[in-house]
């Protein structure tokens, strides 16, 4: 629309090894234990359980050592009950994940690879069971993660509860991937100083945390962009008197800080 042709495809950063769900319930440790939240750990096994529990190490929850942790500790005795809720769970994850998310992959994937092929209708259709698809991927891992969890005896935090019935964008982030939402909320945005600020400084707490979880996503420009509409729909959202203009100046003024 605005006759931009860009060509950068990378940042060309190299990203640390493992910038992940793993590294991130591994700094989630480091930092309660630093401010003093949680007591450290001091049996080798038990905390390696922690930063490597199999369930939910590659696609979350992400969880919080006052959850996991004491949970190590315990016994777990076999419960059918905990176990048919278990694998019920699983079953709707597995069903979610690979007879939703990867057949409408098939027809998704064709036209994101090969857009100028395609006209408008059929961006439309493929970017709505995109939207269809992205759930079904993460919210039915997540589902696989808990209910697996759950049969061995842990129960793991919920990700997702309905976020396409969100009121708002705002609620939209309060029920998506909950656990890592929270994660870049608890020890990024509140450190950065949340809401207590200043309306300017608000403003560029929210760019930033959004900002950097589009670095997470992925070392690439579009990620980046994604992070910056985002950030700036959730602007919107808590200050929808602004005017277009003023909305402009304002997020002109915040990224500059």
């Amino acid at each position: 629309m605005i006759h931009w042709n860009y060509s950068i495809h990378t940042l060309s950063i190299i990203l640390p090894i493992g910038l992940s769900f793993h590294t991130f319930q591994s700094l989630s440790y480091v930092i309660e234990v630093y401010k003093g939240h949680q007591k450290a750990e001091r049996h080798l096994g038990i905390y390696a359980l922690y930063v490597m529990f199999f369930p939910q190490l590659v696609a979350g929850p992400i969880e919080r050592p006052q959850n996991l942790l004491h949970q190590i500790r315990e016994q777990h005795i076999i419960k059918y009950d905990r176990v048919i809720y278990g694998l019920e769970l699983m079953l709707w994850g597995f069903f979610q994940k690979i007879v939703v998310a990867d057949r409408l992959s098939l027809m998704v994937n064709p036209i994101y690879n090969h857009v100028h092929d395609y006209n408008g209708l059929s961006l439309i259709i493929a970017t709505l069971f995109f939207s269809i698809q992205i759930y079904c991927d993460f919210a039915g891992y997540s589902n696989i993660a808990i209910g697996s969890a759950k049969i061995l005896g842990f129960s793991l935090m919920n990700n997702f509860k309905q976020p396409y019935l969100a009121s708002s964008v705002t609620d939209f982030w309060r029920k998506w991937h909950i656990s890592l939402s929270t994660w870049f909320r608890d020890y990024i945005y509140i450190p950065l100083g949340g809401n207590r600020v200043g309306k300017f400084k608000l403003y560029r707490n929210i760019l930033i945390t959004f900002l950097i979880s589009g670095l997470w996503h992925g070392a690439n420009w579009t990620f980046i962009i994604w992070g910056a509409l985002h950030g700036t729909y959730i602007i919107i959202a808590i200050k929808p008197e602004y005017s277009e203009g003023r909305l402009l100046k304002t997020l002109a003024f915040t990224i500059c800080l």
